[in-house]
């Protein structure tokens, strides 16, 4: 039986495959047919199951009990809230205006500031100091904290007011500050000053960059619209709060579309010489500086200006004496700023003069090697004596307006072997020492570093001031 149906199973197939061959529309209608047939009863089964409005309902009822009110208002009242709110103190801070500025409450609070000793040296009446507050639901105070930078130790120092059964109580304790790196940048629309408040850097870190920079820009005249500046530098912190800024690490500015670039560098490695021995190139590298990224020191034997900062209303040139009322030439430059403002020694030297003199008033003569002297007129108040041998930045006197000054400015000269010279050129044509042969390798890994610092910060590019 077996051999009998293998061969039907063949004459089967050879008869259909000759009808495929002969009929194939037929064929392919149908098996359309067969399978719409095959669909069609699926539906119609699938139709048969009950509809789910038909289904039957039942309805549940349970009694839900709730917890206690009066445990849960129990609970409820022996919760309090801790609120912590932060400033900065106030040099005119009163106990009660410092309270009241940081929302408490608390007439013993106030009264414990006022006859505590610690709180009256270190918070009442002292400004930028950091405040933290802990207040209760009641606005009362629970806790104040106190933080400031006392000293260039590397710590800072922490005043600690805690609320107790019994009362208040305070402490002074000191621990160290962490330093942490920020980035910013900005574009120049007017003026230094206003794109780095645009782009929140610290005042101290603005007048760094002027600083870094005063030798290869005037920041007084070249200014120009469009110019642009990345800076990375520290920020100290206090219990991971910040506290103050520090240095400045790296830093770029292009003016005209020229790029200047900056790096701070203190070799670790390399052994400082010791009196008598080494060169004063070493000895000032082991301190520590700023440098191009080729390795040339942005420190020259002069300062560009004998002001952190201000604005030249008369520079090197020919203008019309306000006082003498005619042209003439003025051999020397002329900064505005307010009186008091702090005027430092462009370069190391010896106080030649200090005192009153003529149309001067009174003025501080420096005398610094290779016959060059510089002179500092028309101060408010004279810092040094003759004789004294002073260091580039040390403050020499303050601006005022004494002699022949029609208001509050430093009329300040460079001389050479007693004639006049441009400033800002003599302090470009100082010389500035390289990076040293032993720390080469070590700045070479520094500036690498800082070219991708710089990188990253000019790509925050969103600041500028209109």
């Amino acid at each position: 039986m077996t051999h009998r149906l293998v061969i039907v199973g063949k004459d089967f197939a050879q008869h259909l495959g000759r009808l495929i061959e002969h009929h194939p529309k037929r064929l392919t209608a149908a098996l359309a047919a067969l399978l719409c047939a095959g669909a069609g009863g699926a539906y119609a089964v699938a139709s048969l199951t009950p509809d789910a409005a038909e289904l039957p309902v039942r309805e549940v009822s349970e009694a839900v009990l709730t917890l206690p009110v009066q445990a849960q208002s129990e609970v409820l009242d022996l919760h309090r809230f801790r609120l912590f709110r932060s400033d900065l103190s106030r040099s005119n801070d009163t106990a009660d205006t410092l309270l009241k500025r940081l929302g408490i409450d608390d007439p013993s609070a106030a009264a414990f500031l006022r006859r505590d000793a610690w709180a009256r040296v270190h918070v009442i009446g002292r400004a930028g100091r950091s405040l933290r507050a802990q207040v209760g639901d009641d606005n009362t105070l629970q806790q104040l904290v106190v933080r400031w930078v006392a000293d260039d130790s590397g710590n800072f120092k922490r005043l600690v007011i805690d609320r107790s059964a019994t009362g208040f109580s305070s402490r002074i304790e000191s621990a160290a500050l962490t330093a942490s790196t920020r980035m910013a940048s900005g574009t120049i629309q007017s003026s230094l000053f206003a794109a780095t408040d645009d782009a929140r850097v610290p005042e101290s870190v603005a007048n760094q960059i002027a600083d870094i920079f005063s030798g290869e820009i005037d920041f007084h005249r070249a200014l120009r619209k469009g110019d642009r500046f990345s800076v990375v530098y520290e920020v100290l912190e206090a219990d991971g709060e910040p506290l103050r800024s520090g240095r400045v690490l790296a830093t770029e500015f292009v003016n005209t579309g020229k790029v200047h670039q900056a790096l701070w560098f203190q070799p670790t490695d390399v052994v400082t010489p010791t009196a008598g021995h080494g060169d004063n190139a070493s000895a000032a590298q082991a301190k520590g500086g700023y440098y191009s990224p080729d390795g040339k020191s942005l420190r020259r034997a002069y300062l560009a200006s004998p002001l952190a900062f201000s604005r030249v209303t008369s520079g090197f040139k020919m203008r019309f004496h306000p006082i003498l009322q005619k042209w003439r030439a003025h051999l020397g430059v002329d900064y505005a700023a307010p009186t008091g403002t702090p005027v430092r020694a462009v370069g190391n030297g010896i106080v030649e003069f200090a005192g009153v003199q003529n149309g001067f008033g009174n003025v501080v003569i420096i005398k610094h090697g290779n016959n060059h002297s510089t002179v500092y007129a028309h101060l408010s108040r004279i810092s040094v004596k003759r004789g004294a041998s002073v260091s580039q930045g040390q403050t020499v006197g303050a601006v005022g307006a004494t002699g022949w000054a029609t208001g509050p400015h430093l009329h300040f000269e460079f001389r050479v072997n007693g004639a006049q010279r441009d400033p800002l050129v003599m302090a470009r044509q100082s010389p500035a020492d390289p990076v040293s042969v032993a720390a080469r390798p070590q700045f070479e890994r520094s500036a690498s570093m800082a070219r991708d610092q710089l990188a990253a910060a000019s790509t925050l590019q969103t600041s500028s001031i209109q």
